[in-house]
């Protein structure tokens, strides 16, 4: 027998708050309810085998009166095999329920139903016109800490199957179609993506289907922007007092210039893609005000942000008194070390699903495109601190004070050798140069430093001293 929806749904309340990608921690769960369940057995066929089973799963979470959708991929199974002990939900009854998103003797279905273009149940899986999926590919579930979780199937493919759910397309989908049709080269290709209705599950979200994954290519020689960046910050960390970044081995300059180059180029196709347009110098002070409104909030949940609020409410009074119109467009708008990879055929994007912490509508909202810029420099600052605080040796600024004043100085080096030299990247590429418009991306840079000190202290606080540590420089 197996167990009810109602055994699940108790076990998730304990589960979810442990997940990667689950939203709400920190925060008491109220209500999980189980508000879809679809058997995938393969492309709209009939149920095969009683075991093992996969069902797409959609569950409601209740916590401080607002209510979130988030999907799973439920395996059940008589015998859990040891392998996927870990995604282990609940056991009852002689029946165990996992998290079937690990196990690749189900996750081949959804090539099917993708290669098909299958509907079952509320899901449809659509293809990009004139791509071919394969079929009959083994997936791994990626390891790397995300707000989704990522099937990589052989060396063809990998499926971003999103976890929070929300009506309409997802940006990540919606941006990378439209960079597609417009022939960007410095995107994964898309093959496809899987939607589902909310309108029959009482969702009030119109007729607009919810995106719930996509399809795209597997850059298998690519290396990680974040892992090249960190190796040569451990690079200068390792190298002799009298050695300067440029001498360096790792130097990463020449790399963070080609990355800006890239950037602009993509921010260019956004724009003929989605057009462009010109907000005026009033939406410059409303932005500023819900910049102080973030500040207010992440003060009360992380009181060391409190010293350095000053100096940042300076920086957006200075942008709300700016008196000139400003260009918009849509950008990446959560773009980082960990969203590039750099390929064979030069840096490629990726996610552009947005800040997961924001709403849809702020995700898809047109904005300057030095709020891209300003995040980029935000991870030039993470991936010189963050090192600096694993440094074997160094553990606390008081235990050796000359060697940490020399870490500290090289850290400081490195990060803006290589700010620097994205920033000309950027302006060669033929965007707006970073240089011409400080006031607008120094706002742009502590507003997102403020929204990094929140994010980490609510998912990640062995993280929470790098932007607080940045912040000590640029408030200065």
């Amino acid at each position: 027998m197996r167990p009810s929806d109602r055994d699940i749904e108790q076990a998730l309340i304990g589960w979810l708050p442990r997940q990667r990608w689950f939203a709400g921690k920190g925060r008491e769960i109220a209500q999980v309810e189980i508000v879809s369940g679809t058997r995938l057995t393969g492309p709209g066929g009939p149920p095969g085998a009683e075991e093992p089973e996969l069902r797409h799963t959609l569950v409601a979470v209740r916590q401080d009166g607002a209510r979130d959708l988030y999907q799973l991929l439920l395996g059940f199974r008589h015998r859990l095999p040891d392998r996927l002990r870990y995604a282990e939900i609940l056991a009852l009854d002689g029946v165990h329920v996992y998290d079937a998103a690990h196990d690749p003797e189900l996750t081949g279905v959804l090539l099917q139903c993708l290669a098909a273009e299958a509907r079952v149940g509320p899901l449809s899986f659509h293809r990009v016109p004139g791509a071919q999926v394969e079929t009959g590919l083994t997936s791994l579930a990626s390891t790397a800490e995300q707000s989704n979780t990522s099937l990589v199937y052989g060396e063809a493919y990998i499926y971003k199957m999103f976890r929070r759910i929300v009506p309409g397309v997802n940006p990540d989908l919606e941006l990378n179609l439209a960079l597609t049709e417009a022939g960007c080269r410095h995107i994964p290709r898309l093959y496809g993506w899987a939607e589902m209705r909310l309108t029959d599950l009482g969702d009030r979200g119109g007729d607009r289907p919810a995106t719930v994954g996509m399809l795209s290519e597997f850059l298998r020689t690519a290396s990680d922007g974040w892992q090249l960046a960190t190796t040569s910050v451990r690079d200068l960390y390792g190298s002799p007092p009298e050695v300067s970044a440029d001498q360096a081995g790792g130097d990463f300059a020449a790399e963070a210039e080609r990355l800006g180059v890239a950037t602009a180029s993509v921010h260019r196709d956004l724009a003929e893609a989605f057009g462009a347009g010109q907000v005026p110098p009033r939406a410059l002070r409303e932005a500023a005000a819900r910049m102080e409104e973030q500040l207010v909030t992440a003060c009360t949940d992380v009181p060391e942000l409190t010293r350095y609020a000053e100096p940042i409410r300076a920086a957006y009074r200075d942008l709300a008194e700016l008196e000139r119109p400003v260009p918009v467009q849509r950008i990446h708008g959560d773009y980082h070390l960990g969203q590039v990879m750099r390929t064979d055929r030069g840096w490629v994007l990726l996610d552009f699903e947005g800040e997961p912490a924001r709403t849809l509508a702020e995700r898809r909202a047109p904005a300057h495109p030095l709020r891209d810029v300003a995040g980029m420099l935000r991870s030039f600052e993470y991936a010189a601190w963050f090192l600096l605080s694993g440094t074997p040796g160094v553990h606390h600024r008081e235990s050796d004070p000359t060697q940490w004043a020399l870490l500290e100085r090289r850290a400081r080096e490195w990060a803006d050798r290589n700010r620097d030299a994205f920033c000309r990247g950027y302006a060669d590429g033929g965007g707006p140069d970073p240089g011409a418009h400080r006031v607008l991306l120094r706002a742009f840079e502590l507003d997102k430093a403020v929204y990094e000190v929140r994010y980490e202290a609510r998912n990640r606080p062995s993280w929470l001293h790098v932007p607080l540590s940045s912040l000590t420089r640029l408030t200065a």
